[in-house]
């Protein structure tokens, strides 16, 4: 328990920094979306990587969880 507890205090002591969007670039994609509306690629491209960003984190995080409750199964199962 003790090996987890370091594992997820090294994990958060070791976050980085990251930069949100700003307003201006969201702008600025909003009025290509609108300008284009036959072809909206550069809108469309940012909004997608930026849920791939969002989802990478619970991907992760639900990768970690069912790794650890099947852990904890098998413990439960052999003792």
């Amino acid at each position: 328990m003790k090996r987890w507890l370091a594992t997820i205090a090294l994990l958060l002591f070791s976050a980085i920094t990251v930069y949100a969007q700003c307003p201006m670039c969201k702008a600025a994609l909003t009025m290509n979306r609108e300008h284009s509306k036959n072809k909206p690629t550069v809108g469309n491209g940012i909004n997608k990587g930026i849920l791939m960003l969002l989802a990478t984190p619970y991907i992760l995080l639900g990768t970690a969880g069912i790794f650890f409750y099947r852990y904890k199964r098998k413990q439960q199962n052999a003792g």
